[in-house]
């Protein structure tokens, strides 16, 4: 195989073939179930699907098949399949195999765009395609079969490969199983699976992703009154929902450093964690964690660099992400409010039993209400972490290989602080497979929030690191 011919096929896919149909994906917006109830009224996730069903069909790839798969009320899934190829061409439908995955589906527009730039409004900038989607993860069925039309045109081989695509994933995959369940036939039991959707700490090099946090979402209401009355009257004698909720807030989180007090929410930080921090640190330096667009004078929590890694990766955190019951301040009047409701969202380390921690929550924050007050927590949401499995010896010789060629320098491993739970549902369907999680999810290309963007550069050579990770599988896997 000709790496060289590989990257140059890969860039030249992107240029003339990927951009134009991204920039017109762009344009859709296709949001994820959650955040558009009348999705399948809307038709936007549907011509989102065609789209990009559309472009996976005029690939110039001998064999391959296109599918909509769409179990009754779900989103949509594209499902290609890919024969193998070269040495690998011979290959049954139940010889070894690669399952690389993505998504279509959209976070919500968000507010604070810059001028110039908005979320359905795609741009090309300094090598940067804004808009929202483009990293977040419209670009990976193009980064998939771009890696396997290059890899043939360089003359290297690979195994039959399946490329699913997913519309549910912003609302935390809950089509997945069903969707996975409907093609079982199909996907049998892949050795590899290529998820297309995490982050890198930088541009320069691979990057893979070796855990993600668990999470848990709930709504805390704390009731003191049935109406608002004068806080003149009330002041003093009433209690204040606030200050309740403030008080319950501090059973499971110490207030003045942000520990999580509730023991079924931390688990043992393993060595191997605590050493890639400080691998990370010691090649990145602060580069390892974001830059945060943070006010003049902040301090941030934590003793340096590698207890920031090891407090976003490993350990457990709570944010307060929204409120009820709090009038706007600029026409609040002088009210004793009746209740406060706040929206809680709890990060958990990789291993914790999200589902365990979540009993312990609500147990704490509604057991014995202070001043006899109503206090109730609703669970919204509850997703478990992930931890990568062991990596074969001639996985992690191919990621060296493909960073090394590719790039120009050595493949870096990452733990993540956000939550994926389609990572975790890949890996429960096959245990048996080696998974490899990466992204183009860098510095300042801010997924979820105003200026999205996608670094071309990193795209194109993503493709080609994923074409060298193909060809040794259907050498090694």
């Amino acid at each position: 195989m000709e790496t060289e011919k590989l990257l140059e096929r890969a860039s030249s896919v992107w240029e003339s073939d990927v951009l134009p149909t991204l920039e017109t994906y762009v344009r859709i917006p296709n949001l994820s179930p959650q955040f558009a109830p009348d999705w399948k009224s809307d038709g936007h996730m549907d011509r989102a699907a065609d789209l990009l069903a559309g472009w996976c069909r005029a690939r110039p790839i001998d064999g391959v098949r296109v599918d909509v798969v769409q179990p009754p009320g779900l989103t949509p899934s594209i499902l290609v399949d890919v024969p193998g190829h070269g040495a690998a061409s011979s290959a049954g439908e139940d010889d070894p195999q690669v399952l690389l995955y993505g998504h279509m589906d959209k976070q919500p527009e968000f507010t604070g765009w810059r001028e110039g730039l908005g979320p359905w409004d795609p741009v090309l900038e300094d090598g940067h395609l804004y808009g929202r989607g483009t990293a977040d993860d419209g670009y990976a069925v193009f980064c998939a079969l771009t890696a396997i039309e290059a890899l043939r045109a360089a003359g290297g081989s690979h195994a039959r490969c399946l490329v699913l695509i997913e519309g549910s994933e912003e609302s935390g995959s809950p089509d997945l199983p069903a969707t996975l369940e409907a093609i079982a036939g199909r996907v049998g039991g892949p050795r590899l699976v290529v998820a297309l959707d995490t982050g890198c700490a930088t541009y320069d090099r691979l990057w893979c992703t070796e855990s993600l946090r668990g999470l848990i979402n709930g709504t805390l209401e704390v009731r003191v009154l049935s109406e608002g009355v004068h806080s003149g009257s009330a002041g003093g004698v009433v209690p204040s929902s606030f200050r309740i909720a403030r008080m319950l807030l501090s059973r499971v989180e110490d207030e003045a450093s942000g520990e999580i007090l509730l023991e079924e929410m931390n688990v043992p930080v393993p060595t191997a964690a605590v050493d890639a921090a400080r691998s990370l640190s010691e090649l990145v330096g602060e580069a390892a964690l974001e830059d945060f667009p943070v006010v003049d004078g902040l301090r941030l929590t934590g003793s340096g660099t590698v207890d920031r890694i090891l407090s976003r990766t490993w350990k457990p955190s709570l944010s307060v992400i929204g409120a009820e019951g709090l009038p706007d301040a600029r026409v609040a009047g002088n009210v004793l409010r009746p209740y406060t409701a706040l929206e809680l969202g709890f990060r958990l380390p990789p291993t914790c039993d999200a589902a365990r921690a979540a009993v312990a929550l609500e147990r704490a924050l509604t057991a014995d209400p202070p001043y006899g007050a109503e206090v109730s927590f609703e669970v919204q949401a509850v997703a478990d972490g992930w931890a990568a499995p062991s990596r074969e010896e001639w996985l992690s010789e191919a990621l060296a290989v493909a960073s090394k060629s590719c790039y120009g320098l050595p493949w870096a491993m990452m733990g993540e602080g956000g939550t994926i739970p389609f990572l975790g549902m890949l890996n429960e369907r096959f245990p048996g497979a080696q998974i490899v999680a990466t992204g183009v999810l860098g510095p300042g290309s801010n997924a979820h929030g105003p200026n999205e963007f996608l670094d071309l550069a990193a795209a194109m050579k993503l493709s080609a690191a994923i074409g060298v990770v193909l060809e040794a599988q259907s050498r090694n896997g």
